[in-house]
């Protein structure tokens, strides 16, 4: 078993000065956590892997492909692989589960 605390990551992340921690790499997912403020700029690239995002806090819009919604809290969005997608118009600290099939890099 391996037990993860959010705030725990949190820190950790902003410790390492970046949007993007990851946290977990195993033989058939991984997963990480995303964190943008208001006003920041996403710039993530399309992955080759399929992704699950879980919003646990804050509030944004997300574009996948061509279609854009509203993400907030409890908000769960599948993104296929090698689609464009960002976060953007983020109104409140935004925090992302990231999951990631097969595992990223």
């Amino acid at each position: 078993m391996k037990v993860f605390r959010l705030d725990d990551l949190d820190a950790e992340r902003a410790f390492e000065q970046g949007a993007y921690l990851r946290f977990l790499r195993e033989r058939n997912f991984s997963m990480g956590l995303y964190a943008l403020e208001p006003g920041e700029i996403d710039t993530q690239k399309p992955h080759g892997q399929d992704e699950a995002y879980v919003v646990i806090s804050g509030r944004a819009t997300l574009t996948v492909g061509d279609e854009s919604t509203a993400v907030a809290r409890g908000s769960v969005v599948y993104v296929p692989a090698n689609v464009p997608h960002h976060f953007h118009r983020i109104t409140e600290p935004l925090r992302v589960l990231v999951f990631f099939s097969p595992p990223e890099g």
